[in-house]
């Protein structure tokens, strides 16, 4: 996980980014701030476990969450641009996911993780399906997050 840390880092030097995570509770944050030097370019992340820090915070849009529920690819986008907006980062990544004990209100079962990406040019999201247990799941997560942030801006 260092090495995959760095190499975001490398990446995005001269650049800032935040993050806004729900079901990894801040582990992007702390796996990133393991590596010396990470305040160069990682600001500052909002962990929105709720639907509420979710809309209050970030600004997703309460609609959004009604229509698509917390783990979608809307609501992981929406967190990306919004907290990318309120660090005032050049680049942002979320995650929203189940890493169990149980599924959701929308049929999504355990394992299920929307990642989402925001920079000036481009704002996506990807849904995930990881396997395991809870730290498992959680350890997957952090670790595609990273990936994708990565591969954007390779």
């Amino acid at each position: 996980m260092m090495n995959l840390c760095s190499d975001v880092l490398q990446a995005l030097k001269g650049k800032t980014l935040a993050t806004a995570e729900s079901c990894t509770g801040g582990g992007i944050g702390a796996a990133l701030t393991a590596v010396p030097g990470a305040s160069k370019v990682y600001v500052g992340g909002v962990v929105s476990y709720t639907n509420d820090v979710k809309h209050r915070v970030l600004g997703v849009e309460q609609a959004v969450l009604d229509q698509y529920g917390a783990v979608s690819a809307p609501v992981a986008g929406a967190m990306a641009s919004g907290v990318r907006n309120l660090m005032q980062a050049d680049v942002a990544v979320s995650v929203t996911g189940l890493a169990g004990p149980g599924g959701d209100n929308f049929g999504n079962p355990v394992g299920t993780v929307c990642i989402g990406y925001a920079d000036k040019r481009q704002r996506l999201a990807k849904q995930y399906h990881f396997y395991g247990d809870r730290d498992e799941i959680r350890e997957q997560a952090v670790r595609a997050a990273l990936e994708l942030v990565l591969e954007v801006n390779s």
